[in-house]
């Protein structure tokens, strides 16, 4: 069974036909990348995904249940991350990590905020300000506010953007494990293709609102004819079409 199933979204904006039809899925323990250029409706998806846009047609279904008549039950087992969300700067990093997990309803969230930041090895930043942190720190604590519930579904928008090589390669075998060990389904959007060649099962490529191509990285590549998945993104977002 999927934990994630979506069929024929569509969602327009006034003259803009911001989405046109998509269908995926995302199965138990899958990563998989959803791809396009900017425009290309990935975030509108997103939001649709997460109850925040609610789509003219379409459904949306996770768990086995439908969204639109589940929604609390549905999206307690599901989190978000991105790195352009704001967290309130006046708080130290574990007060807000507290305030999320008792917001979250977690039975012992003192217990689960601390081993999340020993995951995330956020120790030295646990007493700072969230308003003093770098790019790369606040990007950390966004993900480690989104594993708080140890959710069966994570989304993540850009989930290593402003981190250095290093904490980004850390990252990603983060959310691989997780995904590996526990079976929770991820849906990343990303404009790093090497990220995404490393750590998807499977990608969706969208264009105009239209899902045009999907498959493995190396399935994709065979497809287009090209080498890899940089040239695959370049060709969709210059032609938008699926190879003849």
């Amino acid at each position: 069974m999927g934990i994630l199933e979506a069929v024929d979204l569509a969602k327009r904006f006034g003259d803009v036909q911001a989405v046109d039809g998509i269908s995926l899925t995302v199965g138990t323990g899958e990563i998989a990348g959803l791809l396009g250029p900017n425009g290309a409706g990935k975030s509108t998806t997103l939001h649709m995904l997460l109850g925040l846009v609610t789509p003219d047609s379409g459904t949306v279904r996770m768990f086995g249940l439908d969204l639109a008549r589940h929604r609390t039950e549905v999206l307690s087992r599901v989190n978000f991350s991105a790195s352009y969300l704001g967290l309130p700067g006046v708080l130290h990093v574990r007060e807000v990590l507290d305030a999320f997990a008792r917001l979250y309803g977690l039975r012992r969230p003192r217990r689960r905020v601390a081993e999340i930041v020993d995951l995330l090895d956020l120790g030295a930043l646990a007493r700072r300000k969230v308003i003093e942190l770098s790019s790369g720190q606040h990007t950390r604590v966004q993900l480690a506010k989104a594993l708080l519930n140890e959710p069966r579904l994570l989304i993540l928008d850009e989930p290593t953007a402003a981190l250095d090589p290093d904490a980004g390669d850390r990252i990603r075998g983060l959310l691989v494990r997780v995904a590996r060990e526990t079976g929770t389904a991820l849906l990343i959007t990303s404009h790093n293709m090497r990220e995404v060649e490393r750590m998807c099962d499977r990608i969706h490529f969208v264009s105009a609102g239209r899902i045009v191509a999907r498959g493995s990285a190396a399935e994709l590549a065979s497809d287009f004819g090209v080498d890899d998945l940089e040239e695959v993104f370049l060709k969709v977002a210059r032609e938008g079409t699926v190879p003849a």
